[in-house]
């Protein structure tokens, strides 16, 4: 008897990729881990999820080597990890692609493929012609399209985010941490990344571990989940035995579920206008071509576009970010044309913009310094000499994180210290906090957990039953037709369709997407083939 369980262990130590032992991650202030313990056995996806700061991130990178566990072990391929470094992680087998992108941006993506293990001729000089070849033929093999020779800061974010997934597979790992993975990809390129992964797990045999907010996700690839609250394990399911409701519970301790919206029945006048819209990307190539859409009050727009398409340019155009060429863009009728983004937001607009931590959050400062700027101006928080007034910058920045329900160390905590989720709320409750008519929203739940998903989308619909006009980006196509009352797809910058968001679907979106929706031109309104 002794000696067949000793088999069985044995066995099971064979079957088995990835074993964590009571792990513990103590930081200051905040345990991280709670005593984790949980296997991952070598060919299978095993999803792990949990509300921003479960400590599931936290987990995978003492896996991959980022910080070594205050308490407890971890063992990869029955191997007792001793040292804890990205370079040992990958010695075993270990890869990460993470959610925030460590890329050169002005290196190419052949270039960043292969950093660190760089092909040589004779031994000797830098052969980026082999590493352009080699950056080919995994993109081809993994159906990951990328141009090896464009330079990173050049390129979209999704793309960015497929260089990342091949510089990992260069490397050969056989064990694969994805964080976040489809955050920026369209429902065709998110199953074709599905349908690489159960070919590398089914008949290659490698493990991939997939980090996720998107249930959905969870239920379409994954053999086994864990979900994570708090720190602590909650627990694991064979995942073909749950549903999202009952993985959402096991999240957040509580029932979340997003319904369906009830699309809006009475809109006002138009707040929002563009009329033959033109600019140029950082290279000087047009980006948006002959744009032009309308929205009123009480409305939801949404946009949809393959990353790279022209939609992060048209929103930078609109804010003053970036220079119109041609066109005219009108807020409750005043033309922007050449503003300054001060001088438009003073003309009612309010922009949430789709990198937080670029361009959202001065991450060093503190959230209630985030939570009134462009407002430090004002009598109520400066005083003579543009003295801010501590005292009264502190109350409002205490009910705001109250009423949006922020969570963390507090208003004099660093923006940068808090969770993705967290950081997301400071930026819209900042915004939301402006009295503008027209509000501008990208990415609004990118890496964002359910239980703070549900928050935002009730928050952006009380905007929009305030009579707010709302123009939405967002890469996720069920949170667009959730939310959008019309949607309006771009490809290479021109609008190729627009349909009510209750009367189409993902697939007919995703097909204009890509540009090969049939098409015909009304007036100045484009209609779909059923239009």
């Amino acid at each position: 008897m002794r000696e067949k369980r000793g088999e069985q262990r044995a066995q099971s130590q064979k079957d088995t990729a990835v074993r964590f032992e009571h792990v513990s991650m103590q930081f200051p202030g905040v345990l991280a881990n709670d005593d984790v313990s949980f296997e991952v056995r070598k060919g299978e996806v095993f999803a792990l999820i949990g509300e921003n700061g479960a400590g599931k991130s936290t987990l995978m990178n003492i896996l991959y080597g980022i910080c070594a566990p205050t308490g407890g072990s971890v063992y990869v391929k029955g191997e007792k990890l001793e040292k804890y470094s990205p370079g040992e992680a990958m010695k075993r087998g270990v890869g990460m692609v993470h959610q925030h992108f460590m890329l050169v941006p002005s290196f190419s993506a052949a270039q960043n493929v292969v950093i660190g293990k760089e092909p040589r001729k004779k031994r000797i000089f830098y052969d980026l012609k082999e590493a352009e070849r080699i950056t080919a033929e995994l993109s081809a093999l993994y159906g990951l399209r990328v141009d090896p020779r464009a330079r990173v800061q050049e390129i979209g974010v999704g793309i960015q985010q497929r260089v990342e997934i091949l510089k990992t597979l260069y490397r050969g790992a056989d064990i694969l941490i994805l964080d976040e993975p489809t955050a920026v990809l369209t429902p065709r390129e998110t199953e074709e990344l599905f349908a690489v992964i159960k070919k590398m797990t089914r008949e290659k045999g490698m493990t991939v571990i997939l980090i996720t907010h998107k249930l959905y996700e969870v239920m379409a690839v994954s053999d086994r989940t864990g979900v994570m609250r708090q720190g602590k394990l909650i627990g694991i399911r064979e995942t073909k035995a749950v549903n999202e409701r009952l993985l959402s519970a096991m999240m957040t301790g509580r029932e979340v579920f997003l319904g369906a919206v009830e699309k809006s029945k009475k809109t006002g006048e138009v707040k929002l206008k563009a009329e033959s819209l033109r600019a140029a990307d950082n290279r000087g190539i047009t980006a948006v071509n002959d744009v032009s859409f309308q929205v009123r009050g009480g409305e939801i727009l949404g946009i949809a576009a393959v990353e790279g398409n022209g939609q992060s340019e048209l929103i930078e155009a609109i804010t003053g970010l970036r220079a119109i060429e041609g066109g005219t863009v009108r807020i409750n009728g005043e033309v922007i044309d050449g503003k300054t983004p001060g001088q438009i937001r003073e003309a009612g607009l309010a922009h949430i913009p789709e990198d937080r931590l670029a361009t959202g959050l001065s991450g060093s400062s503190s959230v209630a310094d985030n939570l009134i700027a462009g407002k430090e101006r004002q009598p109520e928080f400066s005083g003579i000499g543009l003295h801010i007034r501590r005292d009264s910058v502190n109350r409002y920045a205490e009910e705001l994180f109250a009423r949006f329900d922020m969570r963390g160390a507090g208003i004099d905590a660093k923006a940068g210290s808090l969770s993705g989720g967290n950081m997301q709320k400071v930026v819209l409750a900042r915004e939301f906090s402006f009295d503008a008519s027209v509000l501008i929203i990208s990415q609004p739940t990118r890496g964002v957990d359910i239980g703070a998903v549900s928050f935002i989308h009730e928050q952006i619909l009380r905007k929009r039953g305030e009579g707010c006009a709302i123009l939405l980006s967002s890469a996720d196509l069920e949170e667009l037709l959730r939310l959008s009352d019309r949607i309006i797809t771009l490809y290479e910058g021109r609008i190729t369709g627009e349909f009510r968001a209750d009367d189409t679907d993902k697939g007919e979106i995703g097909y204009y997407m890509t540009g090969t929706g049939g098409k015909k031109r009304k007036g100045d309104r484009f209609e779909n083939k059923r239009g």
